[in-house]
């Protein structure tokens, strides 16, 4: 907000989370891996396009080891290069999470053909994903739309009153979190504060679980 990017700056606003997976959308490579190295956790991007040079999109950071990624595309022609990051995330004897990163698009179109393909065989719907599915990332739909009420039919989610953006004064709610009934919710919140404020456009959203 004060038109500075700085990974330390993102790195000290996610430590004051204490969580233990976190997804971040619109970073660069190297930022992605300087995070990672600061809070001592595993990394994956999911490159969605180059920036200044550098891949660019989707991130997954993690505490626990991240056992594999794919990165599935979500581009819709003519429109800017979107992607959803899958993270298998091996919890230390407690078996698998299956951490899904997304950046949606702007336009509500762009959205309907991107809520569609989240939902297919070979993403969301994959048969052989055994494991509790967590979907979260920035959605860019404050509404109702297809994408939301597609993806409501298929996982659980809070309700709609966690607004996040923008920081300062937060209207809207394009950040969601969904999961699996296989997991209890037991906290939902928007984390504001004065550092907060400043790393991002973006308030953090999150959620407390435990596998049932």
């Amino acid at each position: 907000m004060d038109g500075k990017v700085s990974a330390p700056r993102i790195g000290r606003v996610l430590r004051e989370l204490g969580a233990d997976v976190i997804g971040l959308q619109e970073v660069l490579g190297h930022h992605a891996e300087a995070i990672a190295a600061d809070m001592g956790m595993s990394f994956a991007l999911g490159e969605n396009r180059r920036h200044k040079g550098a891949a660019y999109g989707n991130v997954v950071l993690s505490r626990f080891p991240i056992r594999s990624t794919r990165n599935y595309d979500l581009t819709v022609e003519g429109r800017e290069q979107r992607g959803c990051l899958r993270a298998d995330i091996d919890l230390d004897g407690s078996g698998v999470l299956h951490i899904f990163n997304v950046h949606l698009g702007t336009a509500w179109p762009e959205r309907r053909h991107q809520g569609r393909r989240l939902v297919t065989p070979e993403l969301l719907g994959d048969l052989t994903l055994d494991s509790p599915r967590v979907l979260i990332g920035d959605f860019n739909e404050w509404t109702r739309g297809l994408a939301t009420r597609l993806l409501r039919s298929h996982m659980k989610t809070a309700d709609f009153r966690w607004r996040s953006y923008p920081g300062l004064l937060p209207v809207l709610h394009l950040d969601h979190i969904y999961y699996d009934p296989a997991l209890s919710l037991h906290r939902m919140q928007v984390h504001r504060s004065r550092l907060s404020l400043l790393a991002s456009d973006h308030l953090p959203l999150f959620a407390d679980f435990q596998i049932k």
